[in-house]
């Protein structure tokens, strides 16, 4: 009985020096641990200093890795943007947004817009879509402010003729306004008219005499508000009448977009091509050349076909330097 009790006693002093060893708490039982005595590692562990060195030899090879994947990856032919694979695909099936958008010409991509329309059955009279990105900026800060513009399309495609309304005392700009189809014509009285929306027209002309009792209308028409550098104040009320009759009006939206109609899809496409000509001509007229190019992007589209991206570089105005000949 008494050497069972040694061996399990001497087990157990065994085990207290081992877990004394670890916690590195000496007490008076374990005096007489031998001081050389290390604990059994149960797993296997490299020392610190080759483990840095490890480390840095697996950087520098990812690295070189890395290196020769992004130079086997390499497009040659140039990518266009983040998240492209390439600057065209090689396939007529594939993932649009993987790459970036065909720019086309401008009678390629009228005829495309036609053809859309013959395979979806959609009506050939909807109308055709033009918009612009312009870039608003100019010399440190500043920027062009948003504007309304008109323009005498080549080839209009409206049937009917814009509402023009004529403010005027004079008796003989009135009489002509008349004669001319002015489809309202008069002064002041109608000022509570049109603040009551009892009145309205698609343009408003003024003469000069009347110009400065018209200031409270300004919150109510805002852009449409008769302006000398608009063409819609002056005295020849006959021609203002005739060029606003016509005349097809745009403007800028959400500070740099111009978004408007051109055309009819079933008129002819050189119909088509001119009036997108003349819409980009007249707006570039609103930013100095010198400050580069005014219109960013041009994009076509009918009421049921997807967008295009057409390359109208050839309709901008180019800059003319003088040169003093001495």
């Amino acid at each position: 009985m008494a050497a069972p009790m040694c061996c399990l006693r001497t087990v157990i002093r065994g085990c207290q020096r081992h877990l004394v060893k670890q916690a590195g708490v000496i007490s008076p039982a374990s005096t007489i641990i031998n001081r050389s005595w290390v604990a059994v590692r149960f797993y296997a562990a490299e020392p610190a200093v080759n483990r840095k060195v490890i480390k840095a030899k697996k950087t520098s090879k990812e690295s070189g890795t890395k290196g020769q994947a992004a130079e086997k990856t390499k497009d040659t032919s140039g990518r266009k943007g983040p998240g492209f694979i390439a600057s065209q695909p090689s396939d007529d099936v594939y993932i649009v947004r993987y790459y970036p958008r065909p720019t086309f010409e401008l009678e390629t991509a009228i005829e495309m817009l036609k053809t859309f329309q013959k395979l979806d059955f959609t009506s050939p009279v909807q109308a055709v879509f033009a918009e612009l990105k312009l870039d608003m900026k100019l010399e440190k800060k500043s920027k062009v402010d948003p504007f309304v513009g008109y323009l005498q399309l080549p080839f209009p495609f409206v049937t009917e003729l814009n509402k023009v309304l004529v403010f005027t005392e004079n008796a003989e700009a009135a009489e002509t306004a008349k004669q001319n189809g002015a489809a309202i014509v008069g002064g002041i009285e109608l000022i509570p008219q049109v603040l009551n929306d009892e009145v309205n027209a698609d343009f408003y002309i003024a003469t000069p005499d009347i110009i400065a009792k018209l200031n409270v209308l300004k919150n109510k028409l805002r852009k449409k508000f008769p302006k000398s550098k608009r063409g819609s104040v002056g005295n020849d009320v006959a021609n203002m009448i005739k060029i606003f009759e016509t005349s097809h009006e745009y403007m800028v939206e959400r500070e740099c977009l111009v978004q408007t109609k051109i055309a009819r899809l079933n008129m002819p496409s050189e119909h088509i091509a001119a009036n997108l000509e003349a819409l980009v001509k007249d707006v570039c007229k609103y930013k100095p050349l010198s400050f580069g190019p005014f219109v960013e992007s041009v994009l076509i589209s009918s009421a049921t076909s997807e967008a295009l991206y057409i390359n109208c570089q050839k309709f901008f105005p180019e800059v003319v330097e003088n040169i003093n000949e001495e």
